[in-house]
């Protein structure tokens, strides 16, 4: 009874002292909000120049809202439809099509199959002029999406240059249906596949349609791909877990200062694929939501996660309505994984000497267990139970991609060739390359190295020290060898600059779905979880934290040291 007494006691006190936090903290707001108003009122009036009042409370907000992180954001009511088309829904009015500009030039960047742009003629490369009426030079990429979209059956007229003659186009605006999942299919070795690219509306419906369908042609595993998927909504996250845990098993919970904002989820119904062997791709873009899923379900042991490290977002907002049609998005919490970890990278509440928001370090990561009690860690996104080495784009390829000479050349083969091979074996010819080679005779796609930054770095180093004297010799040698060396690049890196390649000209006839089964044939995230798929030993060892299966791309580490928190 005493016990019992002294824990009521102590609950007493911590409310008690929770609501005197909260009831000072509504103070220094309300006293803050009469200052700032008065403040905000005295400038409008009395100050010397003409005042823009909605300049001033925007750029208020803004540089408040920047000591925060940056997924606290303020949304005005011009803002919303492009917020909820970007957090929200899948759906929108218009033509289906992307844009892009170049050179002070708007082209038309990729039609969606199926949609009003595709239907009418409309291809990328076409360089659009007038919308409506309206010239789109000189107007902003929200402006421009603002012309395009509208009411589904409403029309748009455009007006477009394409190889020197101009075309006019009447358009009816359809219903545009972004898929979270934009591809599902089976593998050559009878291996499902399933990419969910956003967790937007109903991609938890989606998945399970997919998951469904594929489950049909009793594959011998399936593989979800996460590694392109920045996240969305935390419900969606959950459902997907749920279709391959049992019910009522926790998927995580969210904390916040708010006591409100403390929410346990856990699964609420059957599983659908309790039994499926389950492998999920993660990279450095997977972020949100998907490190909710993956982490999910590598601290339950119902999947192997393949990949690079995640970008390691272990935050959750949620949206505020403001007056006039306005909302305000706000970091209420942050979210942990059944084994209790969280796995956000940033520490925002502190900055170095610059204002740089600096990464938790590794070294101080803490060590969680799964529920078979394999070592997992907190901090810096969701480790993969097997690395697959990344491939860092050379700085090249960045530049002609950049430069939009990968966007060019593919319009220009799409003109002289009417059709290609099947996208899952496209490939280029090594004329092809040779030809594209040459369609950069002339143009700029000039560039730094990293070397050559390292070089510049050092001469600056060593003419603060003053020994540039002694060294100038070897540097200006090792810059003319750098010189001669930039000059074979494009043989160097031609199989990585092909690949880029191959896919905007994919693109161009098979669409969005051609892209990703094109790159199927170089994947070597997709090519290592086939491999445990295809390997029930391998694939228990790894969930058993045993066995000797190699990192991909590292042959000198194994399972044990991958799950060790490393840079």
């Amino acid at each position: 009874m005493k016990q019992y007494r002294l824990a009521a006691l102590l609950a007493l006190i911590a409310f008690a002292t929770l609501t005197w936090s909260f009831k000072e903290d509504l103070f220094q707001v309300s006293k803050n909000l009469d200052i700032f108003a008065s403040l905000y009122k005295e400038i409008n009036i009395n100050y010397v120049d003409e005042t823009n009042p909605s300049d001033l409370m925007r750029n208020s907000i803004d540089a408040m809202l920047d000591n925060l992180d940056p997924y606290t954001e303020y949304i005005p009511e011009s803002e919303i439809e492009d917020y909820k088309l970007k957090y929200v829904s899948t759906q929108y009015g218009g033509i289906g099509a992307s844009t892009v500009s170049i050179e002070g030039k708007l082209f038309i960047n990729e039609v969606v199959e199926g949609y009003p742009a595709d239907k009418q003629d409309v291809k990328p490369g076409d360089q659009l002029v007038k919308i409506n009426g309206n010239e789109v030079k000189g107007k902003d990429r929200n402006q421009i999406s603002q012309l395009l979209r509208g009411p589904k059956g409403s029309a748009v007229d455009i007006l477009m240059i394409r190889d020197g003659a101009v075309i006019t186009k009447s358009l009816v605006r359809d219903e545009i249906k972004q898929p979270n999942v934009p591809y599902s299919g089976m593998t050559d070795d009878n291996i499902a596949y399933i990419r969910l690219d956003k967790f937007l509306e109903n991609s938890a419906q989606e998945v399970k349609d997919a998951a469904v369908a594929l489950s049909k042609q009793q594959p011998k595993g399936m593989i979800l791909d996460l590694r392109y998927n920045g996240g969305g909504i935390l419900q969606e996250a959950v459902k997907i877990v749920n279709l391959f845990i049992s019910k009522d098993v926790l998927v995580v919970t969210q904390k916040g200062r708010n006591p409100q904002k403390t929410i346990t989820y856990k699964t609420i119904s059957e599983p659908l694929l309790l039994q499926m062997p389950l492998v999920v791709l993660v990279g450095g873009s997977s972020a949100s939501a998907s490190e909710i899923v993956a982490g999910s379900l590598q601290d339950l042991d119902r999947a192997i996660i393949v990949g690079q490290r995640s970008f390691g977002k272990g935050l959750v907002q949620q949206t505020f309505n403001l007056p006039y049609n306005s909302l305000v998005k706000v970091t209420v919490a942050k979210y942990f994984t059944p084994s209790g970890r969280c796995i956000q990278a940033l520490d925002y509440a502190h900055k170095d000497a610059n204002g740089k928001t600096l990464k938790f370090a590794d070294s101080l990561a803490h060590k969680f267990s799964t529920r078979a009690g394999r070592s997992v860690y907190d901090g810096n996104g969701v480790y993969p139970d097997v690395v697959v080495a990344s491939n860092r784009p050379s700085p090249i390829t960045m530049s002609i991609m950049s430069k939009n000479l990968f966007f060019d050349y593919a319009n220009d083969y799409k003109k002289k060739n009417k059709t290609i091979a099947l996208a899952a074996g496209f490939q280029l010819t090594d004329a092809d390359y040779s030809q594209f080679v040459a369609s950069l005779d002339g143009k700029d796609y000039s560039y730094t190295s990293r070397t050559e930054r390292l070089l510049s770095d050092l001469r600056t180093e060593a003419e603060k020290e003053n020994k540039l004297g002694a060294v100038k010799a070897d540097l200006d040698d090792l810059k003319d060898k750098m010189l001669g060396a930039k000059k074979t690049d494009l043989v160097t890196y031609k199989a990585e600059i092909k690949r880029v390649l191959e896919t905007q000209i994919v693109s161009r006839y098979y669409y969005e779905k051609g892209k990703v089964i094109q790159a199927f044939q170089y994947d070597k995230e997709l090519q290592a979880a086939k491999a445990l798929l295809n390997s029930s030993s391998k694939m228990l060892a790894v969930l058993k934290g045993e066995g000797e299966y190699k990192t991909i791309g590292s042959p000198t580490k194994t399972i044990a040291a991958v799950t060790t928190a490393e840079n």
